[in-house]
Parts: structure tokens; C-alpha cells; sequence
């Protein structure tokens, strides 16, 4: 299964506009294409453990071996699994083979549609920091969707309580910050521990059509944790235990799902919020 996504787009993403011919009209090129090429050994089954392996193709035909490293979390790959009623997400960061595969071992917690979605830290030097592939898949057994929550200011998981703090007003490209507290189950702020090159990572897509953003929150001062849309930036951070700002920077309008996740005591926990943006 594969998708693919054009060179071209990239490339006009980075530059923000194009050229003109003399006669002032404007000549595209034909499209180069990145292809995600996915196999999974058999069909996934809820609640079974799925193996599932990678590669990316560039638009030359050969596999994409260089990926950015280093600190942070803005490095390798991030595949990410969500149902299509954004009811169940799964997020890894599974380690790249010399040849530029990669492979997962998945279980997914309930049957239905997925959307796959692979977040690409290619190694480059041009200002295109990253790029995303997608593709789907359905897990056996009966799907019935769950209707998207109304939006909430609290969430407990695992005797964790998540609190968002303020009414958050927030736009389509325009970066804004959303504040939360994290408390145990004995009432004292939660202490956060690097997962995935970040204290948090909160996940967004859109209702209906998935669209996908993804931003971090670091301690302050750490590098790589800035998240990009075009010109615009935004970073998270958290200065001390038990607070997440959490940067929010979507595309576009519409009734978005955030699924805020942190490592604490060993455990992962993933917090979802409902989110309007205008």
C-alpha cells in the first residue's frame, strides 16, 4: 500500500511562490513524487500484535537511507496511527535500518479504519525540515464510530487530571499556546520524563478530514523542539513539573483533536482534547 506525495509541493512550500516565463505566464514542471511503500504480514486483528515494515522512495526510485539525528524530537521518523472517528490514537518512533526501512510492531487497541500517517525527517540542507506520507488501513472486527466529544477543560487518565487553564481562542496559521496543569492521583504536579526527544508531544487532526499537525514541549533552552508551518513557528515548553504550554499552529479551520501525551513514572499517558479553530 502507498502514497505518495509530490517533489514539486515541497519545493513551493519552502520557497513561498513561483517564477514566471517571459511571457508571464507560469511553468510547472511535471511532479516528482516521494512514495511510502508499506507491507504488513497478514491482516491486523485488534488487540493482536501487527508487524508492519516501511520504506520511503524518492523521486529517482531509489530508498531513503539519510535521516536527520541528533537531540530533540524533530529526528527520524514518527508514524502515527489514528482511527478515522479519532476515537484511538497510537504514536512510535520505530528505528531506522541502514537501507532506510523501518518497521513497527503495532497493536491496535480497537477494530476500524486507520489513517497511517508517517511525520519524514529527511537529512537535508535546503529549509524543507520535513514532509508527511500517508496511507490507511483497517483492523478486523466491528467498527462502530464514536461521536467526537464536546470540548472539555479536564481530563483524568490513569488517576492523572489534565487541566486546560483559560478559553482558548484560536486560529487557523496563527500560532497560540494552550496551558495545562498535570496532577497525580495524590494532588501534586506530575514530573515529566523525556519520551521521544520531548516532555510532551500533542498531536492534532482535524474532524472528517484528518489533517495532521504535531507539535513538542521542552524544557527550556533545548534545541529541536520548534515546530514549522510555512514562515510561522512555534515552540512548547515546560518549566516545571506538572505545566505544559503546548504551541498550537493548524493549517486550517474547523473542530480539531488534540491528543496531548507525556512519559510519567514509566507510563505514557495520552490526554485528548477538543479544539475549535477558526
Amino acid at each position: 500500500m502507498t502514497r505518495n506525495v509530490p517533489l514539486l509541493a515541497l519545493a513551493l512550500l519552502a520557497a513561498g511562490c513561483g517564477g514566471g516565463s517571459p511571457s508571464g505566464s507560469l511553468t510547472v514542471q511535471p511532479a516528482q513524487t516521494y512514495r511510502l511503500v508499506m507491507h504488513a504480514a497478514g491482516h491486523p486483528k485488534a488487540g493482536v500484535p501487527a508487524t508492519l515494515a516501511f520504506s520511503i522512495e524518492q523521486p529517482d526510485g531509489s530508498d531513503l537511507t539519510a535521516f536527520r539525528r541528533g537531540p530533540g524530537p524533530h529526528t527520524g521518523v514518527h508514524v502515527i496511527f489514528v482511527r478515522r472517528d479519532l476515537a484511538v490514537p497510537v504514536h512510535h518512533h520505530p528505528p531506522i535500518a541502514p537501507d532506510g526501512s523501518f518497521g513497527d510492531k503495532v497493536t491496535f487497541p480497537e477494530p476500524g479504519p486507520y489513517r497511517i500517517v508517517v511525520d519524514v525527517y529527511p537529512r537535508t540542507s535546503g529549509p524543507q525540515t520535513n514532509f508527511q506520507l500517508f496511507s490507511k488501513l483497517t483492523v478486523a472486527g466491528p467498527y462502530e464510530p464514536e461521536p467526537l466529544p464536546r470540548p472539555r477543560t479536564a481530563e483524568t487518565v490513569d488517576g492523572y487530571r489534565f487541566t486546560l487553564h483559560g478559553r482558548p481562542r484560536l486560529r487557523a496559521i496563527r500560532p497560540a499556546f494552550l496551558h495545562f496543569t498535570v496532577k497525580g492521583p495524590d494532588g501534586r504536579p506530575a514530573s515529566f520524563t523525556p519520551w521521544y526527544g520531548a516532555l510532551a508531544h500533542a498531536i492534532f487532526f482535524r474532524s472528517g478530514s484528518l489533517d495532521y499537525f504535531h507539535t513538542h514541549v521542552c524544557a527550556p533552552g533545548a534545541s529541536g523542539c520548534t515546530s514549522v508551518l510555512g514562515a510561522t513557528k512555534v515552540t512548547g515548553t515546560s518549566a516545571k513539573p506538572g505545566t505544559l504550554n503546548v504551541g498550537v499552529l493548524v493549517p486550517v479551520p474547523g473542530t480539531w483533536r488534540l491528543f496531548l501525551q507525556c512519559r510519567v513514572n514509566g507510563r505514557v499517558l495520552t490526554a485528548p482534547f477538543t479544539l475549535q479553530v477558526r
